[in-house]
């Protein structure tokens, strides 16, 4: 069976993901990490929906290993016919800095389909710390250099290049104690092996309800909801200053167009539904964006920039 670009396009946008799919009847949805976290959810959420709405077999393959490195390019070497998808987190745009020889050039090799939206990192204390604001943290710092210690859930992620570039901003130095993932970095700093942890709203919220935590600080403009009293980086006087977690789906770069479209117009329909979009904001607390194309590689590319001179300019390597 022959499907010409003149027929594909004469198809309902989307059912039309591409020739070799509708062939195939299978579509891989890569996520370059292990199973649990924030990205895999979204990529399963994604995979039950998209099996209803085009018919077609669906499958969450997790190609994690470095920094989602491996994943990106298992994705960017597969055939851009539509069968193939990155569904990846903001790490992805630290992948060219942060490796000495990436096995993925992630800004020539992959293609932004949609970038589905944002939540701001957030900065939390555990409750028997005496810390409520950061500038506790910065006078703890002055006071006895070394003794304020903080996770995040990995050398080169967003949490921990955050809070290198407020470290630098204060003057101070925060000890950085790098885990494998956001539970175990979760689980000292409750247990109160670490004074702080740098994380996304989504991991730092969950514990909200405990009385074990204490969020001092959030990296958006705006406060969020679920964080009424914790003020802003921009508000605690680091100007125009923010660190947000992103998710997105990514495509091999040579993928036809309308085959990007059609899934960029599928994946917003599934995300924006009412029930969908509520659950997103209330377990990640997302800001739903569902940008595609040309609005989400100019986003990326900013994110590429910045974070690659914060790396370069403090030396940091995975």
């Amino acid at each position: 069976m022959t499907i010409t670009r003149r027929t594909l396009l004469a198809a309902p946008a989307i059912l039309a993901i591409a020739p070799a799919v509708a062939q195939a009847g299978k579509i891989t949805l890569v996520v370059p990490f292990p199973p649990g976290g924030s990205t895999d959810a979204m990529a399963r959420l994604l995979q039950a929906n998209l099996q209803t709405k085009l018919n077609r077999i669906v499958v969450v393959e997790n190609k994690s290993g470095a920094a989602g490195a491996l994943g990106a390019a298992q994705v960017a070497k597969s055939p851009p016919d539509g069968s193939t998808f990155l569904v990846t987190f903001d790490s992805h745009a630290v992948i060219p800095s942060i490796l000495d020889k990436p096995p993925v050039d992630v800004e020539r090799e992959l293609m932004p389909v949609l970038l589905v939206g944002t939540a701001p990192y957030v900065i939390a204390a555990g409750a028997g710390r005496p810390y409520k604001s950061f500038a506790d943290v910065v006078a703890a710092c002055k006071a006895t250099p070394g003794a304020v210690k903080y996770a995040s859930v990995g050398i080169g992620t967003l949490g921990h290049l955050a809070m290198t570039v407020l470290g630098t901003k204060a003057g101070v130095e925060i000890m950085h104690v790098p885990y494998r993932g956001g539970g175990p970095a979760m689980n000292d700093v409750l247990g109160g092996h670490v004074d702080l942890i740098a994380g996304s709203a989504a991991l730092v919220s969950a514990q909200l309800g405990t009385n074990m935590l204490r969020p001092i600080l959030q990296l958006g403009r705006e406060r969020l909801p679920a964080l009424p009293d914790t003020p802003t980086a921009i508000e605690a006087g680091f100007p125009d200053f923010e660190t947000l977690a992103w998710w997105g789906i990514f495509a091999p770069s040579g993928t036809p167009p309308d085959v990007v479209a059609a899934m960029a117009t599928a994946s917003r329909e599934i995300l924006s539904e009412p029930a969908t979009a509520a659950q997103l904001k209330e377990t990640q607390q997302m800001t739903l964006l569902l940008q595609d194309g040309a609005a989400f590689k100019t986003f990326f590319d900013k994110q590429v920039a910045y974070w690659g001179k914060v790396v370069k300019d403090n030396n940091i390597k995975a």
